[in-house]
């Protein structure tokens, strides 16, 4: 098993590419923590790692507070002594609003949780990292990430900061042993879509023009692959970078 003897924290991980990648960890030997908004979703997930003979906890954390942060992490530390892996996924959608339409309320929920809350994540383990001399940080960003229009303004900036913030702390601790990476997916069938509620009719049909050159749509266990490569020595000469999951869609 690939990830034996280590200590996970994914967020976002009571649905979708969250759960794929909590449930692979934890058949791959790891010690997940996993952490959502409701804790009563991500036991749910515990229940099933357990059923399977995993290892794992449940602790709710808004990506968006400070304190859930802090709490989410000095728990795992408690439970479980460290963290070796953290898995920044937790992220919403934004309506497709364009510029024009975009609201300080908007653009400042969006960033929250798509950018702070994974460089607060990161922030606040790589004290953790540095007394090893060893640790990993799997970013989920998005093709939205790599290119104008997949998204709204605010999703789009948010998602080409995490690309940016990735490959900042990739390289700066690289010579302390830790790794920073990110996963651009492409269209995944997850429950993210929930999340877009009221889209704005023009921003939608701009986005949607690109949706046409889509090969096909994924799913969460194969985003789940690539994380458990990027989490694993599998990938030990890989960090600063983004693996684009798409199926092919960005390539046209």
């Amino acid at each position: 098993m690939k990830l034996t003897g280590k200590v996970a924290v994914v967020t976002g991980a009571a649905s979708g590419m969250g759960k794929a990648i909590a449930e692979l960890f934890a058949a791959e030997g790891a010690k997940v923590v996993v952490s959502d908004l409701r804790v009563e979703t991500a036991e749910v997930v515990v229940n099933a790692i357990k059923e399977k003979g995993g290892q794992a906890i449940a602790v709710a954390a808004n990506v968006a507070k400070e304190e859930d942060i802090q709490h989410l992490i000095d728990h795992t530390v408690s439970e479980f002594g460290t963290v070796d892996i953290l898995v920044n996924n937790a992220g919403i959608m934004d309506n497709f609003v364009p510029a024009a339409d975009l609201t300080d309320e908007l653009w400042e929920r969006v960033f929250a949780i798509n950018t702070t809350g994974p460089m607060r994540a990161t922030r606040k383990v790589l004290p953790i990292f540095l007394e090893k001399q060893s640790g990993v940080i799997v970013n989920v960003a998005s093709a939205g990430g790599l290119f104008g229009s997949r998204a709204g303004a605010a999703y789009t900036a948010a998602k080409h900061a995490v690309v940016g913030f990735t490959k900042n702390v990739g390289y700066q601790y690289a010579k302390q042993g830790i790794r920073c990476n990110a996963i651009a997916p492409g269209g995944v069938a997850t429950n993210i879509s929930t999340s877009i509620n009221a889209p704005n009719p023009f921003g939608m049909e701009r986005a949607m023009t690109g949706m046409g050159i889509n090969p096909r749509t994924g799913e969460p266990e194969e985003i789940a692959k690539v994380a458990l490569f990027l989490a694993s020595d599998d990938s030990s000469f890989v960090n600063g970078t983004v693996v684009t999951a798409d199926a092919g869609w960005t390539a046209y």
